[in-house]
């Protein structure tokens, strides 16, 4: 299976740390954060990835390479001419890297030790998601799970991790231009079309620099 890093947002909430530099490559104990990434997924047997840039993007394969470094495989989706294309753009247009079986697909400003080796799909389905608890910024979720299903209505919804799995039928025939990942998904979702489960492991959105400072504490404690 392969793993898509979604590394081409500005990260605007986290300047002026992202002046200069893509969020994915913000260090957290040493480290920059998308090579925790890559190594934790490593370490549940993915090692072909593909990770999609824009914004001062082309510091990210300065940074990793081609992988080798680390004993992977990364190939690159540029969207730094058309600028960045949102989570299903982006993942639009790396569908050829991506090929034709499901891929996983992880936020590269989340912080996750979520067992990625336990990711299935149905065959029938078009997206399975990880859940987690709401957090603070975002107290009333985003869907609701029930049965093992995800739905776009009902009480006591539930936070997009941002990790997720996803057969290509799900972007076939859309055309590589600005895309929100979340209208896919209510469609989907409204044809039966997506399971989910409930993480409740530590699971972090690393959006401001508050966040990275205490990621960073933690850590190292």
């Amino acid at each position: 299976m392969k793993a898509m890093i979604l590394a081409a947002g500005h990260g605007k909430r986290m300047r002026p740390l992202t002046d200069n530099l893509p969020k994915p490559l913000l260090e957290v104990a040493g480290k920059p954060l998308i090579l925790w990434h890559i190594e934790r997924l490593k370490r549940s047997g993915i090692t072909d990835f593909v990770i999609n840039i824009a914004w001062k993007g082309w510091k990210i394969p300065e940074r990793l390479g081609d992988g080798s470094a680390y004993g992977v495989k990364i190939s690159y989706s540029d969207e730094q001419d058309i600028g960045a294309l949102e989570t299903a753009g982006g993942i639009i247009k790396a569908l050829p890297l991506l090929e034709d079986q499901p891929f996983l697909v992880v936020n590269g400003d989340i912080w996750c030790d979520y067992p990625y080796s336990e990711l299935t799909l149905d065959d029938n389905d078009l997206a399975h998601l990880i859940l987690v608890d709401n957090p603070a910024h975002n107290p009333s979720g985003d869907f609701h799970l029930e049965n093992g299903r995800s739905f776009s209505e009902g009480d006591n919804k539930l936070t997009f991790s941002g990790i997720g799995l996803y057969s290509p039928k799900l972007f076939s025939s859309l055309p590589v231009e600005k895309t929100p990942l979340a209208p896919l998904l209510f469609k989907a979702m409204d044809n039966g079309l997506v399971s989910a489960i409930h993480f409740t492991g530590d699971w972090r959105d690393i959006g401001t620099p508050k966040r990275l400072k205490n990621l960073e504490k933690d850590i190292k404690n």
